[in-house]
C-alpha cells in the first residue's frame, strides 16, 4: 500500500534522521561543520543538545528548547542468554515498535530494524501481520532503533532490515536511512552490510535495484507452489511468482550480488522434498542462497515446526540441485524476537479509542 495512506506524524524527524547540510538548514546552524558536529556526536552516544559542547552555549540552549535529538524513548530491553536483545520504543505518538539485536558465535553484532509499525502483508506464518499496518515509520525512527541499541550493547557491525513491516513498502525513509547508516562521517556501515528482506514486491524490488546503494537483497520465497504461495502470503497475488524472478533477475543484474531467498519451514506444509525441488527450480538462473528457517512457534497461529527429519532432507533435496543452502537457528526466540515473532500488545486500541 503507498506510503502516503500512512504518513508518520510531523516531527518525527528530528536531527537523528537528517545528513550534516540537512541539519545546519533545519535547525539554523552555521557554518557547515556545525551539522557535521552534530551528526558525528550522534554517533558518540550523545542524548541531548546540551551535551554536544562542540556547539556555542547559545545554540546548545536554544536547541534544547525548540528541538530534539530523537523522537522516540526506549522503554525495555529484554534479553537472552544467547545474547540477543529485543528492543520497545515507544515513538512521538505513543505508538510501540520492536527492534532486535542478535549476537553470533563470534560476538558479531546484528541489528534487525524496523520500517514500518506493523504490517500489512498478512503473511499466514508471521504474528507481525496480525498487527495490520499502523502507519510507517520515519528515516528518524528507523535510525532511532540502531542508536539505542548501539548506545546500549556497543558498535554493530551488520544492519538487516528484517523486524516489523515491509521495507519496500516505505522505501523513501529506508533508503535514507541506509544512505545514513553507510555516511562515512555517520555510522560507516558497508552497503554489503546492510541488507533488505522483502515478501516479494516486484516494482519496490525493481526500485531498490536503481538506486546508488543497493543493498543485500534476502526475498521471503517459502514456497514455490504458486497456489500455497497465495495462501501463506497473500502479497503473492500482486506479484506472481514469474514476475518476482523477473525483478530478481534485475537486481541482479545491476547489483552482481547474490540473493538470499529465505524459506521460513511450516511442518507439513512446506516441508516436503517436493516443495524443495520447487525452491530449486524457481533459483534456476539466479545466484542464490536458500535460507531456511525453521517456524518458530508464535501465539495465536496454529503451524507446527519441521521435524529435524523434514529439515535434513529438505535440505538435501536443495544440496542435490545444485544449490548453497544455509540453516538458521532460533536466536531471540527466547524473548519472543525470532522471525516472525514481532508484535507490540501496547498498540492495540482499548475501547476510549476513537479511531478503533
Amino acid at each position: 500500500m503507498s506510503p502516503s495512506y500512512y504518513p508518520f506524524p510531523e516531527g518525527t524527524d528530528c536531527a537523528s534522521g537528517l545528513f550534516p547540510d540537512e541539519i545546519c538548514r533545519v535547525f539554523h546552524l552555521s557554518p557547515a561543520f556545525r551539522g557535521k558536529q552534530v551528526f558525528r556526536a550522534l554517533q558518540q552516544g550523545i542524548s541531548s543538545w546540551t551535551q554536544i559542547s562542540t556547539l556555542s552555549l547559545n545554540d546548545r540552549n536554544r536547541l534544547s528548547e525548540e528541538a530534539s535529538l530523537f523522537s522516540s524513548v526506549p522503554t525495555r530491553f529484554d534479553e537472552a542468554s544467547d545474547g540477543s536483545a529485543k528492543l520497545l520504543l515507544e515513538l512521538i505518538d505513543g505508538r510501540f515498535v520492536e527492534s532486535v539485536l542478535l549476537v553470533d558465535e563470534s560476538g558479531r553484532k546484528t541489528a534487525c530494524l524496523s520500517s514500518q509499525v506493523g504490517c500489512a502483508m498478512r503473511c499466514a506464518f508471521c504474528r507481525t501481520g496480525t498487527m495490520g499496518l499502523l502507519r510507517n515509520l520515519s528515516t528518524g525512527e528507523i535510525l532511532e532503533q540502531y542508536y539505542h541499541l548501539k548506545n546500549r550493547y556497543g558498535e554493530i557491525s551488520n544492519i538487516v532490515f528484517m523486524g516489523m513491516g515491509e521495507p519496500l513498502a516505505n522505501l523513501p525513509p529506508v533508503q535514507k536511512a541506509i544512505a545514513i547508516l553507510n555516511h562515512p562521517e555517520g555510522p560507516g556501515i558497508g552497503i554489503r552490510k546492510i541488507t533488505v528482506s522483502t515478501c516479494g514486491i516486484v516494482d519496490g524490488i525493481r526500485s531498490l535495484s536503481e538506486t546508488a546503494l543497493i543493498p543485500r537483497l534476502a526475498c521471503s520465497l517459502v514456497t514455490a507452489d504458486p497456489k500455497l504461495r497465495q495462501r501463506l502470503m497473500p502479497v503473492s497475488k500482486a506479484n506472481p511468482l514469474p514476475e518476482l524472478k523477473q525483478a530478481l533477475h534485475f537486481y541482479q543484474e545491476k547489483s552482481k550480488r547474490r540473493i538470499t531467498l529465505e524459506c521460513v519451514l511450516l511442518g507439513g506444509i512446506n516441508s516436503a522434498e517436493e516443495q524443495a525441488q520447487g525452491v530449486a527450480d524457481f533459483a534456476r538462473g539466479l545466484s542464490v542462497l536458500v535460507n531456511v528457517i525453521p517456524w518458530n512457534p508464535t501465539e495465536g497461529l496454529d503451524f507446527r515446526p519441521p521435524s529435524d527429519q523434514e529439515i535434513i532432507r529438505y535440505r538435501k533435496r536443495l544440496e542435490q540441485a545444485g544449490i548453497a543452502v544455509s540453516r538458521r537457528y532460533r536466536r531471540g526466540s527466547e524473548i519472543n524476537g525470532a522471525c516472525g515473532q514481532l508484535a507490540v500488545l501496547e498498540n492495540r486500541p482499548d475501547s476510549s479509542d476513537p479511531c478503533r
